[in-house]
């Protein structure tokens, strides 16, 4: 696995020789003055005052800054400039990068530097400025090009083809002549991006996104449509079919699927809580394919690289960010998948284990059954709804955290802006320790820019104002309770103690883990009389994140116990516990159940832990006896007992 190796690979790509042709362009940012300037005396108009300007590399000029991010030993940059400021900049840059741009054609005639000038007033972009629309590259332009991209496929590990602008290749002849030299140099590792051409060109690895690869084989359609994994693997692989190398179709947030002579290889999106801002992550992933393949990374691997360079570009708001080394380090430490999203948004295609309601959305888990040896369970929602409607709770809270003064007089827009970042936060973080969602708060509070730094609070207090809240809930259910207005039945998830019964007669041992504070956690498992059931104990926050989290509950008793992973049945209804079973390979149940009623399917809760990887889906736990025969049967016994209809 790639992840294992970073660091080697990292040391590889600094002894590799790239190449990149292109269009490259500027992009350039004036932050205007309100206030403006004078009236021109000579016209009578009113004159516009820019109050900053920036310039940074865009288009081809973008790879280049994801390429050099990563520090390979030489970047050479192919391409032409016009004879103007814009090109002196551009190449000023380039060279600050550390490309050698000796190889840029500058045309005296006919064309002008392509920059794009983004005027920003009031924090609003107004109407652009582009220069070079109308640009033709001269046959003797094209011959300094073809010249120096031969240099680069005789002297260069990998050559990177990158066209971004409508009518940049404006001679066929061109297309034809870099054709030969692809053909010449068929061994070679060549990898284009090309937004307008990508039928033209031959003997090179494709990177494009779904709908570019429909459109490349005749499908009409528009840049936003929604393509079904199974036609973008049919369009992958009559692609590779076509041109026998390989193809790279990146999916946005479903993740890479890549076509080679071993079939089809499949990389999920990874799931990130924070605001994402997607622009240049198409040449973040381009530039990591390339540096991954001119060291000898077999083209699935590539991807998996590719996929965490990404994930660290879209996270870098308003900007075309780059991926650092030790920024993919990290990220390829703390990921989170988006497994099986199409499965995961559309029932239809659930599949069941014949005569039950144990949905399998990862069939490949069948051959791990039939070993668990220990079970840690989820709390709040998977047991206990105690808590339910903490949701309906922590949404006010914050909300009114963001707005502050406001949250009564915030207009509609910027109300329902802030809610949806807020559902969106809460959704995915389910499982979470709650003081870990205080501190993503206070971030949104910031992010959002209306309470005054001065007055935002930390995440402690944030904590102590939904706890405050949470617990009148509690307490009051409690107090039910003890008075016998209900009973414990009334709060535990219909099954859920015959299953942990059954499991610890297997001589299972069984554990807690909760985000909810330690105290409560095992006061309210206590008060609903099952606290005496894990025997390997009840786990719950501490309030230190760096002491208490359910990875390292997991990887503890893992290593404790010396277990294999599947060994080990983690069962929840948020996607932390999840994706932290998946993490150790462990075997993973969510726990889809509709809260109120304590039993059936909540179709959004199915969506979202199918999406952090579970392996099984059930709605409850009425079905006890049935599910422990399932888990531990062993692979052989499980032939033919899935159906697509429960």
């Amino acid at each position: 696995m790639i992840q294992n190796n970073l660091t080697e690979l990292f040391d590889k790509i600094r002894n590799v020789r790239i190449a990149v042709y292109g269009d490259f362009c500027l992009d350039a940012y004036w932050i205007m003055d309100p206030i403006g300037s004078e009236v021109s005396v000579e016209t009578g108009l009113q004159a516009e005052s820019v109050a900053f300007q920036k310039y940074s590399p865009g288009g081809a000029g973008n790879v280049v800054a994801n390429v050099a991010a990563l520090k390979p030993k030489e970047i050479k940059v192919i391409g032409v400039l016009g004879n103007d400021i814009h090109g002196h900049e551009l190449t000023r840059q380039l060279q600050q990068l550390g490309a050698d741009t000796s190889a840029l054609t500058i045309q005296k005639e006919n064309f002008e530097t392509y920059t794009y000038t983004k005027k920003i007033l009031d924090d609003k972009e107004q109407p652009r400025i582009d220069f070079g629309l109308h640009n033709k590259r001269t046959k003797d332009t094209d011959n300094d090009i073809l010249k120096n991209i031969r240099f680069a496929l005789e002297n260069y590990d990998v050559l990177i083809i990158n066209q971004q602008v409508q009518g940049s290749l404006n001679n066929d002849s061109f297309i034809d002549g870099i054709n030969l030299l692809f053909e010449e140099f068929n061994k070679n590792i060549v990898i284009l991006d090309s937004r307008h051409y990508n039928k033209k060109f031959r003997n090179i690895y494709r990177k494009i996104n779904e709908v570019e690869a429909g459109v490349l084989l005749g499908e009409e359609l528009k840049p936003r449509n929604y393509i079904p994994f199974t036609d973008i693997k049919q369009f992958g692989t009559e692609i590779y079919n076509q041109h026998h190398k390989p193809v790279f179709i990146s999916c946005g947030s479903r993740g890479i699927l890549t076509f080679d002579e071993k079939g089809i290889s499949e990389v999920p999106g990874l799931q990130i809580l924070k605001k994402l801002d997607t622009v240049g992550a198409g040449d973040t992933t381009l530039s990591a394919l390339a540096l991954c393949l001119a060291v000898g990374v077999k083209p699935a691997e590539a991807s998996k690289f590719a996929n965490f360079a990404a994930a660290v570009t879209i996270q870098k708001l308003y900007t075309t960010g780059t991926a650092t080394s030790n920024e993919i380090l990290g990220i390829s430490k703390e990921a989170d998948y988006n497994f099986r999203p199409e499965l995961a948004e559309d029932i239809r295609q659930a599949s069941y284990i014949h005569n039950t309601e144990f949905e399998v959305s990862n069939h490949s888990i069948l051959a791990n059954l039939g070993h668990i040896k220990h079970a840690i369970f989820d709390h709040d929602g998977t047991i206990s709804t105690l808590r339910e409607g903490w949701e309906k709770i922590m949404e006010p809270v914050m909300i009114k955290a963001i707005l502050g003064d406001k949250y009564k007089t915030a207009d509609k827009t910027l109300y329902n802006n802030v809610r949806k970042r807020v559902l969106g936060f809460i959704d995915t973080s389910t499982g979470i320790q709650t003081i870990v969602q205080m501190e993503e708060l206070v971030q949104l509070v910031d992010e959002f820019n209306i309470v005054p730094k001065n007055e935002i609070l930390d995440k402690f207090s944030y904590k102590k104002i939904y706890n405050d809240a949470l617990m009148q809930m509690v307490n009051k259910r409690i107090a039910k309770l003890k008075n016998g207005e209900l009973s414990a039945d009334d709060y535990i998830v219909k099954g859920a103690l015959s299953f942990l019964s059954i499991l610890k007669e297997k001589g299972i041992r069984l554990y807690m883990a909760s985000g909810t504070d330690k105290e409560d956690v095992i006061h309210e498992a206590e008060v609903l009389g099952y606290a005496h059931l894990f025997n390997g104990g009840i786990y719950g926050s501490i309030g230190d994140i760096r002491k208490y989290s359910k990875r390292i509950v997991i990887n503890k008793i893992i290593t404790d116990n010396h277990l294999k992973g599947n060994e080990l049945l983690v069962t929840g209804d948020g996607p932390v516990e999840i994706k932290e079973c998946n993490r150790f390979e462990g075997i993973a149940i969510g726990l889809a159940s509709d809260e109120v009623r304590r039993y059936g399917l909540n179709e959004e809760k199915r969506t979202r832990l199918i999406k952090a990887g579970a392996d099984i889906i059930i709605n409850d736990f009425t079905q006890a006896n049935l599910l422990a025969e399932f888990l531990f049967k062993k692979e052989h016994e499980h032939r033919n007992i899935i159906t697509s209809t429960n």
